[in-house]
């Protein structure tokens, strides 16, 4: 074993560390010191959804120690930043496996600086987390949850006053902070005078939040509604219900089966809306009662899924892009119908999305911002330009954000306003998926896919980014045929536009992301996951569509073309 490995593994077997870390430890030492090496081979990174992980013990788990040390190391950070205030914390949990005993243990270093601490009696919904930050004045929040990885993993995810996550400068600052202390000065004796307890109490002013910002339709369109939802054993179940309650749904069915929370995830082979396996019970049961909606959310309750009947009263899986074009154009259409429109006014996405976002927002007179995959870039866009109002925004990844009211993908109000969609159209004698189509006769075909390659540990995080430097040293000339006229390298900044040799300045941070644009009006961009150890391809391809009737015929000619694009780049 490296000199330097051995001595993280040495430094864990310390009175530091607890007898049961230290005996876990040894017995990796005996008996696989594979896994030992994966454990502690580096420390665990801040990603786009902050710190997520296996759980275990060493340096590169999730487990008391370094969930510890970010507390330890944010509660520094936090009485450097609000050096005469009484600092307030608030943490939620979802349905992980040791996610309410870990939850307690960040709890209780928060409560040992002497930073006051509002803790979730139970399981409850991300966007719930970000909500209460803002409704009781705390300068943080923090939330145990993986998302939708397998169930061995854990994470930390944290959020500022403003409800978002952290954005640089403070998240390398915070990092630096952590990263600066030794595991010894972690203080994990807890003051439980100044750890609150909160529950319904804060359960009911969100909900009725949501309700308030999401709720656009009459009772008799909602009385005609077939909802059928499914919380895959997620956070989900503990406001979704009475949300759509609260805004007069009644025909409700829940996949009995996978309402009860379990971190095992025992009905799905993972618990991700993105997959059509994930909501396979979900329209078995649909199919069954007649639904015309199925909605699936992920374990912490920010991202959803959404299955709507075709023209041949098939359920099908509608992508994260269409959803967040149907509910972006739905919302500016009540804001003009309004009058609420008055040139101060933007919706969001990230560069990965589909490009016809800019396209709605040229429509209905607003702005159109964009910024990096993930939601704490469009919150820090609503903290920016505090001078003009938010509408909506989303990404491709199957979450969006109604209002500001919550600074962070929210499943719950998206739900609501899915509902209110489908209802609304239903009554209309349409439907959702016959109103995508006309947003695409109005607007232009888009058609996106998502590309994901696995690539696990060690190796794979070497192969990943062997990929990128292969794809920045010998860029594509052309992809399936046309030519490249523009390249976007997130990390050096610098927009190339191929034809004229002239080159722009990236304005937004860098990233490690690379987007070529074709001279068809491709455009595929590739992108290392920031929470799992994949690889992205995102493809979009667009052409005119005349009429609803050459629907089909446009799709499949798009779907090739998709299929011809990963063929070419050998992605199969």
């Amino acid at each position: 074993m490296e000199p330097e490995l051995l001595e993280r593994v040495n430094s864990w077997l310390t009175p530091t560390f607890d007898q049961d870390t230290q005996a876990k430890i040894k017995n990796l030492l005996e008996n696989n010191t594979s896994d030992l090496k994966e454990s502690f081979y580096c420390d665990l990174d801040f990603g786009t959804g902050g710190m997520r992980g296996v759980m275990g013990v060493g340096t590169n788990r999730i487990n008391k120690y370094t969930l510890g040390k970010n507390t330890q190391g944010l509660s520094n950070y936090l009485y450097q930043q609000f050096p005469n205030e009484t600092i307030k914390a608030v943490i939620a949990y979802d349905c992980r496996h040791n996610s309410k005993s870990l939850a307690k243990v960040v709890a209780d270093v928060f409560s040992a600086n002497n930073i006051e601490v509002y803790l979730f009696e139970d399981l409850r919904p991300t966007p719930e987390l970000s909500f209460a930050l803002k409704h009781l004045n705390c300068h943080c929040g923090i939330v145990l949850t993986a998302s939708h990885n397998p169930p061995e993993y854990n994470g930390y995810k944290v959020y500022w006053q403003d409800g978002g996550q952290l954005v640089p400068p403070q998240d390398g600052e915070i990092i630096a902070e952590i990263n600066s202390l030794d595991y010894s000065e972690i203080k994990f004796k807890a003051n439980p005078s100044i750890i609150h307890y909160i529950g319904k109490d804060v359960d009911d002013i969100f909900i009725n939040a949501s309700v308030k910002n999401a709720n656009f339709t009459t009772k008799a369109a909602k009385d005609n509604l077939s909802i059928v939802f499914t919380s895959l054993h997620g956070t989900s179940i503990t406001t979704i219900p009475e949300t759509l309650n609260r805004a007069g749904y009644e025909k409700v069915h829940i996949v009995e089966e996978q309402q009860e929370p379990n971190g095992d995830f025992p009905t799905v082979k993972s618990p991700n809306p993105e997959e059509p396996e994930a909501l396979k019970m979900a329209l078995e049961l649909a199919n069954k009662v007649n639904g015309d909606i199925v909605i699936g959310t992920d374990p912490d309750c920010d991202r959803l899924g959404i299955a709507v009947r075709d023209n041949n009263n098939q359920l099908i899986l509608l992508n994260g892009n269409q959803t967040m074009l149907l509910m972006t154009d739905f919302l500016l259409n009540q804001w003009k119908t309004q009058g609420k429109i008055q040139g101060k006014e933007f919706i969001a996405s990230t560069i990965v999305s589909t490009p016809m976002m800019q396209v709605l927002a040229n429509a209905y007179g607003v702005e159109y911002k964009e910024g990096l995959t993930g939601f704490k870039w469009i919150a820090k866009m609503i903290k920016d330009f505090p001078e003009l109002n938010f509408i909506g925004g989303g990404e491709e990844s199957f979450g969006y954000m109604v209002g500001d009211f919550v600074r962070d993908k929210d499943a719950v109000t998206s739900t609501l306003l899915a509902c209110e969609i489908a209802a609304q159209s239903k009554a209309n004698e349409s439907s959702l998926y016959k109103e995508l189509i006309q947003l695409y006769v109005k607007h232009g075909f888009y058609k996106e896919r998502l590309i994901s390659l696995t690539k696990k540990g060690i190796e794979g995080a070497q192969e990943i980014k062997q990929m990128m430097i292969d794809a920045r040293e010998n860029p594509l000339k052309q992809v399936n045929g046309s030519k490249v006229v523009k390249v976007e390298d997130y990390q050096l900044s610098i927009t190339k536009h191929l034809s004229t040799g002239t080159q722009e300045v990236i304005e937004i941070p860098k990233s490690n992301v690379l987007i070529y644009y074709t001279e068809d009006g491709s455009k595929i961009a590739l992108r290392p996951s920031g929470t799992e150890p994949k690889i992205k391809f995102y493809m979009s391809v667009n052409a005119p569509l005349a009429s609803a009737s050459e629907f089909e015929k446009v799709n499949s000619q798009l779907e090739a073309k998709l299929d011809d694009i990963v063929s070419d780049m050998n992605l199969v």
